[in-house]
């Protein structure tokens, strides 16, 4: 009797740990590398610590819009759709932004391009582009960073180009027609690299302070009831003595985990916190595929990595 309660209680394990392992959260990173030439890359993880480059980390998609032909800043959502809706950065001074979808993130629709700021005479960019979709009205937001010359000049500087950004954005429930363009977020400083995630009835906004003099290039974090904001005053910079831009976030159990790209030390970074406020440095606890640039994460399921790993 007893060896049969033995093997029962075995088999109950194994069921368990089997049931567990499909349960494992598996994260993708949809990035770029170089200027964005040669397109999408993808690497998966199931920690969300050690990332492993899919396809021998060659391109997953390669960029045919805008005279510059780039793919830089890749965001990846899954739709309420069920399909995977991805804008991307196409040029450094294009008045658009690009776009494609896809059901398995291997093949992909014809890409197109959005003329986001085609009605604003005096925008030099519209760069890094990203989506959030909100469940409440069934709509997804896409957003970027634009300088439009002659704005803001409270905040204008000859550094940089003179580039002097806010957040714009843009909505659309079938990414056939499109809202007409409007100020998202002015927090009163050069901002980029915005990224918007839901938390319970709020939303999160993590964010590139761009100023230059005195010098900020952090991470701020920035709250709203609404997808399309009013958005709370900047908080304190999040991320430590060094510059730091692109930030993308997942949660892992209750802890938030932010990376972003150290892009003047050419290396990635990785922050924890449980409650947004008080945050712990992982940066040595991550492994990444070399030259990996900007880029964001996303959860998928068993199935989808298992078709991504045959390419």
């Amino acid at each position: 009797m007893k060896k049969l309660f033995y093997i029962v209680l075995l088999l109950i394990i194994a069921v368990s740990n089997v049931q567990a392992q499909a349960k494992k959260d598996i994260y993708l990173f949809a990035y770029f590398k170089g200027n964005g030439e040669d397109g999408l890359h993808l690497a998966y993880s199931t920690d969300a610590y050690s990332w492993k480059a899919l396809k021998n980390d060659q391109s997953f998609l390669t960029p045919t819009v805008s005279n510059d032909k780039l793919m830089r800043d890749p965001c990846i959502i899954r739709g309420a759709d069920g399909l995977f809706h991805m804008v991307w950065t196409v040029s450094w001074k294009d008045k658009g932004i690009g776009y494609a979808s896809s059901k398995d993130l291997i093949n992909w629709s014809p890409q197109q391009f959005i003329p986001v700021m085609a009605k604003e005479a005096g925008a030099r960019n519209t760069w890094a582009p990203e989506i959030t979709y909100d469940e409440q009205t069934k709509t997804y937001m896409i957003y970027w960073a634009t300088t439009i010359t002659g704005k803001f000049n409270e905040t204008a500087s000859s550094e940089e180009s003179g580039y002097n950004h806010r957040m714009y954005y843009a909505t659309t429930k079938d990414f056939k027609t499109f809202s007409e363009t409007k100020l998202l977020y002015d927090p009163g400083f050069n901002v980029i690299d915005a990224t918007i995630v839901k938390d319970g009835k709020r939303f999160i906004m993590f964010l590139k302070d761009e100023t230059r003099q005195p010098a900020q290039k952090n991470i701020k974090i920035a709250y709203a009831d609404q997808l399309e904001g009013p958005y709370s005053t900047a908080s304190a910079p999040i991320t430590g003595n060094y510059w730091a831009e692109g930030p993308t976030t997942l949660k892992t159990g209750n802890d938030w985990m932010v990376y972003f790209d150290k892009y003047r030390d050419h290396q990635y970074g990785a922050i924890v916190s449980a409650d947004l406020k008080n945050w712990t440095d992982v940066s040595d606890k991550i492994s990444l595929p070399k030259g990996l640039r900007h880029g964001t994460i996303l959860p998928i399921k068993a199935k989808e990595l298992k078709a991504l790993l045959k390419q």
